[in-house]
Order: C-alpha cells, then structure tokens, then sequence
C-alpha cells in the first residue's frame, strides 16, 4: 500500500509531469487499485441556490459582479425548490448533492436557510456538500452541526499564479477557511482549474499545497476552464487533453485515498479524454446537465459512457426514510448500471 504524504515537494511533483505518458499512467493506475475499486466512480449533483452578483473579482466566473457576462441574478432559493432538486438527483442515480451560492463569505442573516438546506437535503439519504465562499468558525461549525458532509473551497491555482486570477481575496484566506472546516468537523472538498494561463509549475504547485495539507482532500475536483465571454479569460487557448490527463495521474500519485473528480469542462471532452481520465485516477463526476452557469454532460450521456466503459456508479449513504434511492448500496448500483447497459 502507498504511504500517504504530506511533504511532497514541487521538485518531485514536476519529475513525475515529465515520466513519459503511459509510465505516468500506470503509476498512478496501480496506485489508485490499492485504495479504491477501479470500475466504481461516484456520482454528485451540482445546484446553484444562489446566482450572480458575486462582489470577487475571480477572472474565470461568470458569476461576478464586476464582469458582463449577461448572466441573471437569482436570490438565494426557496427550500422547497432546492429539496426538489435534490430529489430528482437521487433519482438520477447521485449520491452527493452539492450546493453553491455565490457569495464572498455567507451573511449570518442567510445563514438559518442554507442550514434547512443541509438538514433537509440530508434527510433524503443524500451526502451534502456546499461552497458558500469564505467562512468564520462560527458558520463552519453551524454547518457541521446541522450535518454538512462536505466543504467546497477550492484553492484555484499555485500561490505564485494566483495574484494573475483573483485580488479581492488572498491565498492564506482560502487556506484558513479550509482549517476552519476541517476543525469543525466537516470533509474538505478543494481543488483548482487548468486552462487559466498557468505553467506546468503552477499546476505542481497547486498539487503539492493540496497533497501537503495536515490532511488530505476527501474530494479534489480538477476543472478545466470553461470560458465565457465578458470575463477577462473569455479567450484563453484550449487546454491540451494530454496536459489534463497528466494532471489527474499526478493528483491521484500525490493523495492516493482522495475522490480525484471530474468537475467544469467535462462536456468539451470526448469520450476517450474521460476514459484516459478514469483510468488515470478519476473516480468522482458532477452529472447533471449544468455546473452552476455552466454545461455539463447529461445523465444519459454518462449513463451511456459508464455502460461502454465498464463502470458503476460508487455505492451511496444509506437513506434513512422509506423513499429508498435509485442506488444507496451495490446492488442497486449493479441495477442502475445493468439498465444502462440495456440503454446505451
């Protein structure tokens, strides 16, 4: 079994870039068989409940307040509307519902709402994970008593790189925010986005300051830029599919137990980009035809996708009232698979 790491080195990160393609790849394969099932991937959910109007100045998102992008500002939704999305999600077959306001840092005033939120979205069975910007250990622990599973605040980028991207919040404020749920209790969810006009260094440094953390990420979602026009990267160049992949294999190599997901850009990729991608250490999805403001890959698609390749989706909690899930253990997830099989 690999030991778990936390002094990894950016050195030894951009040794590991450079191995030749399929070395890489088998490294990493090996690895990821010695921690997880290499046919299962889990399945989450992604619901914006809060759109637009965000006052960060992040050079990527459409959401911000300081970019046209054309995009509608939503208020914070009602319970009953995001409950009901959770719903249909399990229905699809997810197990994790996440939840993503777009805020700088949650208002204490709005803060009662997102707790219903995570109460009644855990009621259904489901695992909840939510990004609501910065937190204070006051709201950090009032999510995790309410019974947050999971934390979303992603660190975007390498410290060098990240003055490029964003200037209204600095490296250290994510940081802390990450401390502070972690010593609330909650799981962390952090990861970055390629495509930004970062270097091969950048993309080590990113690994190494997520691989070096006192803990591990129990989700790293790797996003490939998705750019919309009226923010500053509308028109950044395509990210090489390769380079991608590359970065998968190393996440996977340098936090061997940790959900290495697919997250923004997925719908760009094809299929053999995905299929490279699972079997370099992949194993956690968004499904769901929207990322937040953005597209993504529809249920059938990836129904269809996972029946070609051989993979089932990762079994979920158990729900703890009568109305059972699609899939909340294998062999629900064998049926689910078996009907796509059928479909595809």
């Amino acid at each position: 079994m690999t030991a778990i790491r936390h002094d990894w080195t950016r050195a030894e990160a951009l040794a590991l870039f450079a191995l030749p393609f399929s070395d890489l790849l088998f490294r990493a394969q090996t690895i990821h068989r010695q921690h997880f099932d290499p046919n299962t991937v889990q399945v989450s959910t992604l619901l914006s409940i809060k759109t637009g109007a965000c006052p960060e100045d992040c050079k990527y998102c459409p959401q911000s307040a300081r970019y046209d992008t054309g995009l509608e500002r939503e208020k914070l939704l009602e319970l009953e509307a995001v409950v009901e999305r959770a719903r249909a999600a399990r229905a699809q077959g997810a197990t994790r519902f996440c939840m993503g306001a777009a805020w700088r840092s949650p208002h204490d005033r709005d803060l009662p709402a997102v707790l219903d939120m995570v109460r009644e979205v855990k009621a259904l069975g489901l695992e909840t994970c939510m990004t609501l910007g910065m937190l204070s250990e006051t709201q950090s622990q009032a999510l995790a008593d309410a019974g947050l599973d999971y934390y979303n605040h992603n660190l975007d980028t390498s410290p060098e790189y990240y003055g490029e991207i964003i200037t209204t919040r600095t490296y250290q404020d994510r940081l802390e925010t990450l401390d502070r749920v972690r010593r609330a209790g909650m799981k962390v969810c952090a990861g970055g986005i390629l495509g930004m006009g970062e270097g091969l260094a950048d993309r080590a440094g990113l690994l190494v300051q997520l691989a070096n953390l006192p803990v591990h990420p129990e989700s790293v979602p790797i996003n490939q830029l998705v750019p919309v026009a009226g923010t500053p990267l509308a028109d950044a160049g395509a990210l090489d599919p390769f380079d991608f992949v590359r970065t998968i294999a190393v996440a996977r190599i340098l936090m061997p137990a940790s959900h290495v997901r697919l997250s923004a850009g997925r719908e760009s990729m094809n299929e053999q980009t995905q299929a490279l991608a699972f079997f370099a250490g992949a194993n956690s999805i968004f499904y769901g035809e929207k990322l937040l403001t953005t597209p993504n890959p529809d249920a059938d698609a990836d129904r269809t996708l996972f029946a070609r390749l051989g993979i089932r989706p990762e079994a979920g909690p158990v729900a703890p009232q009568a109305d059972i899930p699609l899939y909340q253990n294998q062999a629900s997830a064998g049926r689910w698979y078996d009907a796509a099989a059928r479909t595809g």
